[in-house]
């Protein structure tokens, strides 16, 4: 085995909005016994910020300024069925942050070269050492392209809606079901068409469609690709 094919002990899972891959990824962590690092919920984060401080995006010097202001505290979820806690400069903002709203809004943000850089740097710092699933849209292409794990999951845009819905409708939020497929596709739109970092596959990674496929289903698939490749190319 090559130097070249040592990898880092990190499972990279990319993918579109809706898909599964903050659910899956909490299970994989649990079941590797890694850190979980939702990449996704940072951009919420800075978005939520930047709103908050009323900060125009067009002004790159206010923009950069108000990031070194910036602080968040990720706090493992207390089961692999909650979401990761998001505090900002000491605030809880962890169910803030989890609205339709404020995803549009990450997804703005995200487009952004000096927030893309800001959080890239911040994220590899949590994989120095490995040991962790980081999920979000450019994971195994940017911000850990020598992850020895890479998987990217997609799905039908209208079940991904479906999805949101149902998620929304649990949590006791209205919500429309036509409003949220909309605004899936312009995420899509927005994610695949950034000139910076934008959605696209590794060429190394396992592709998963889980549109007809459950949780369960995925997990497995997933773990039993981790393993293989594992026995193949032992990451360091």
């Amino acid at each position: 085995m090559s130097e070249k094919d040592t990898k880092l002990d990190i499972v990279a899972i990319d993918g579109p909005s809706g898909v599964g891959k903050s659910t899956v990824s909490r299970k994989i962590a649990v079941a590797l016994g890694y850190a979980y690092v939702d990449t996704g919920a940072m951009y919420r984060a800075v978005a939520y910020f930047l709103d908050k401080k009323s900060v125009n995006l067009d002004d790159d010097k206010g923009l950069g300024e108000a990031l070194q202001a910036f602080s968040i505290s990720l706090v493992p979820a207390q089961t692999d069925d909650d979401d990761v806690g998001i505090f900002v400069n000491g605030e809880d903002v962890g169910k803030l942050v989890r609205t339709p709203r404020l995803a549009m809004m990450a997804s703005a943000v995200s487009k952004i070269p000096a927030v893309r850089f800001f959080l890239t740097e911040m994220q590899r710092s949590y994989g120095e050492r490995g040991g962790i699933v980081a999920e979000g849209r450019d994971v195994g292409t940017v911000v850990f392209p020598g992850a020895a794990y890479k998987f990217f999951l997609d799905g039908n845009p209208r079940e991904r809606a479906k999805r949101r819905y149902a998620q929304l409708l649990s949590k006791g939020e209205l919500a429309s079901l036509e409003d949220i497929l909309q605004q899936t596709l312009e995420r899509d739109d927005n994610d695949r068409n950034r000139p910076v970092a934008p959605l696209k596959m590794a060429e190394d990674a396992f592709f998963i469609d889980t549109t007809a496929l459950s949780v369960q289903e995925v997990v497995a698939t997933m773990l039993e690709e981790i393993e293989r490749r594992r026995e193949k190319f032992p990451p360091r």
